[in-house]
């Protein structure tokens, strides 16, 4: 029991601190830099905007995506909406007709199957040599798509992703604690993309060469999926902090806690979806990244109840250290409930009961799975809108 206690405590220990700390270290020794990559560089690009029931939002951001610069000639814009029910297609409609000089469309999906299957269904109908996908609720830095194309410029690149900025970080305490996070994990990415390849990306801001797009399954999303695959194909897949995108984090523990349990629908799969990553001989620091990033990250869940079942089973020993223990364990998690409840705005705290919905959010993803209950469709945050 110990031994297992042990085991438990280091695979939390490697997926927040030894992890991170050893990518620190590498980088100081090695000093890797980003693939070099050819400024002028223009091929003709699809901005793809996934869409469902976005009324709120969806004139905004395109307004935001006919300002970016980039040549208008080699520019189109495609909305596909996943089954939207209010007014969001309609909308986009009104929008293409008042800005006719513009290369905009709108794909409508037949039934709500969710985010992937309406890229699925919108990329077999885009010829351009290179597609940006985005979100609808996040806002493009001006030249943030021309950073992100001339990525391609470099043949060995196969995907790549941008920075996000959260625009109310400063404002709300559950808002600062996940940018605070987000900072933390783009630090990570950035030292795996100079070394060889990221393992994650994010949704606001990514891109693939149009003829090398990869229908998933349903239940998996592009962020999680399309790094690993590209990488597994020879590709690097790289963060451009450059490339910068801006966004409203969840302002409300609720919010924040759906859009984890949703992120965790396919966990199982993702602790190693591809045996081949393990042959570290072949894929290098990609096997590291991966196995240090991801295997043990998604891993959490599982070490955390299986240290509290052991330090449970160690409490009624003599020895009392598991005894004293035990009560801390136990005030960690009362503390982190009492900080969500009563809304106490405690940096630390904060982030001390951030960390734990964390944890509570991948047990809910892992449950779902178990009953049944994981959807490819999702619910939006209301308040990143």
């Amino acid at each position: 029991m110990i031994l297992f206690f042990i085991i438990c405590a280091f695979i939390i220990y490697w997926a927040m601190i030894g992890y991170p700390l050893s990518l620190i270290i590498l980088d100081k020794m090695f000093k890797k830099s980003k693939p070099d990559k050819n400024k002028k560089y223009s091929p003709t690009i699809t901005v793809m905007v996934v869409a469902h029931n976005e009324e709120k939002v969806i004139v905004k951001k395109l307004e935001n995506l006919i300002s970016i610069d980039y040549p208008k000639d080699k520019y189109e814009i495609v909305v596909t909406s996943d089954f939207s029910t209010d007014k969001t297609n309609e909308l986009v409609k009104k929008f293409i007709k008042e800005h006719k000089d513009y290369k905009i469309s709108l794909h409508e999906t037949v039934s709500h199957k969710g985010k992937t299957n309406a890229q699925n269904e919108a990329q077999k109908k885009i010829s351009s040599e290179i597609l940006v996908m985005t979100d609808a609720n996040c806002y493009f830095k001006e030249d943030a798509v021309k950073e992100i194309v001339t990525c391609f410029s470099n043949p060995s690149v196969g995907y790549a992703c941008g920075l996000t900025i959260f625009t109310n970080n400063k404002e709300n305490r559950t808002a600062d604690s996940e940018s605070t996070y987000w900072n933390f994990d783009s630090k990570c990415r950035d030292i795996e993309s100079r070394f060889q390849t990221i393992t994650a990306g994010g949704g606001n801001l990514y891109a693939c060469r149009t003829k090398e797009y990869k229908d998933i399954p349903l239940i998996e999303c592009h962020d999680s999926s399309f790094p690993i695959l590209f990488a597994l194909d020879g590709y690097r897949a790289i963060f451009e902090p450059n490339a910068i995108s801006y966004e409203k984090a969840g302002e409300s523990d609720k919010d924040e806690y759906k859009r984890k349990v949703r992120m965790n629908r396919n966990i199982f799969h993702n602790i190693l979806p591809s045996w081949k990553i393990l042959n570290i001989f072949k894929y290098r620091w990609f096997t590291y990244f991966y196995l240090g990033h991801r295997t043990f990250r998604y891993l959490l869940w599982f070490a955390h109840i299986g240290l509290f079942i052991s330090n449970f089973v160690l409490a009624f020993t003599s020895i009392w250290f598991w005894k004293v223990l035990l009560i801390l364990h136990i005030l960690v998690y009362l503390v982190s409930i009492l900080v969500i409840k009563l809304k106490i705005k405690n940096k630390y705290l904060k982030m001390l009961s951030y960390y734990c919905l964390t944890i509570f959010a991948q047990i809910n993803g892992v449950f779902n799975i178990l009953t049944g209950k994981s959807k490819p469709t999702w619910a939006k945050a209301e308040t990143t809108r």
